[in-house]
């Protein structure tokens, strides 16, 4: 275990997964107060892992925002969400002091505030998709990362509906799941990840995922003491239903705001209680009836 002042020890999932002697777990740490949706991540992050352009990535627009890929998908593994809101009646201050309005803090009915974020899989602590899949395709790396081996997945898509953000995704025509692999043949290589090299505002940092927690805590006490109470952190406390995330995020908003479920939770995470309740419920079971043989009479 990995000892963290925000929220707890971080579970050494590495180790639990086999590997002695492994690199410390790396993750990203995204924070969306100073991401301006230039899509630099998402480029990146097509053209290092080869993703092909699905119909939906060229040039089309859904008309509520200036969003073109709408979600993380089997060709999408970083997605730029854009969301549109109306001003507050004292103004929309964004994190580095401006104001919306006529500039001296008196509101503009027409004033909005754009809120963007980078969205990606989390790479969770207990992850539902890894434990799900049958063939062995989903694993755990010596980074903490899960990733797919596409050679050994077989499309039976128990991993789709296993994740609790609709991370996973099959791509047609292949009819095997991808996702992203927080680019692990450049971990392999000593370098960061294609989406936060590319990102020019560090919106999305990459490293230790301890370090991580530390600056997000720093970023936001910032944001508090800058007048930003409703800034909060997602995905950073182990003791939430996924056990903490490897990819988590600061947000400026309520999770569903951003599209992200507001209390996620991996159903497997409950399995080996679950498996002990069954397993005691089937000794009483079993008892009961070795009783009512052995005082039935002759």
């Amino acid at each position: 275990m990995t000892s963290n002042s925000l929220y707890g020890p971080l579970a050494d999932v590495s180790g639990d997964a086999g590997y002695s002697g492994h690199p410390a777990r790396v993750g990203f740490f995204t924070d969306t107060s100073v991401c301006i949706g230039c899509k630099a991540c998402e480029v990146a992050c097509k053209e290092w892992n080869g993703l092909p352009d699905a119909e939906a990535d060229v040039l089309s627009l859904t008309g509520m925002s200036y969003d073109n890929t709408g979600a993380l998908g089997s060709n999408s593994w970083r997605h730029v969400a854009f969301i549109e809101q109306p001003a507050s009646a004292g103004g929309a201050a964004s994190p580095d002091g401006t104001v919306d309005g006529d500039g001296a803090g008196n509101p503009d009915a027409t004033a909005t505030r754009w809120l963007m974020a980078s969205d990606v899989c989390k790479h969770c602590t207990h992850a539902g998709c890894l434990d799900v899949c049958p063939t062995g395709a989903l694993v755990r790396t010596e980074f903490g990362t899960v990733v797919v081996q596409s050679d050994v997945c077989n499309g039976c898509a128990y991993c789709v509906s296993a994740c609790p953000f609709g991370v996973i995704d099959r791509r047609e025509g292949d009819g095997r799941a991808w996702k992203c692999t927080m680019c692990y043949d450049r971990l392999r290589g000593g370098l960061e990840p294609a989406c936060a090299k590319a990102c020019p505002t560090d919106s999305i940092q990459f490293g230790p995922l301890d370090e991580l927690r530390e600056t997000a805590r720093a970023r936001l006490a910032e944001l508090h003491a800058g007048g930003h109470p409703e800034a909060r952190l997602y995905g950073a406390d182990p003791e939430d239903g996924i056990g903490g995330a490897g990819a988590f995020f600061l947000l400026l908003d309520e999770p569903e705001v951003y599209g992200l479920p507001p209390d996620p939770v991996v159903a497997t995470r409950d399995l080996p209680q679950m498996w002990r309740w069954a397993g005691a419920a089937a000794a009483v079971l079993g008892a009961g009836v070795a009783i009512a043989f052995a005082g039935r009479r002759p």
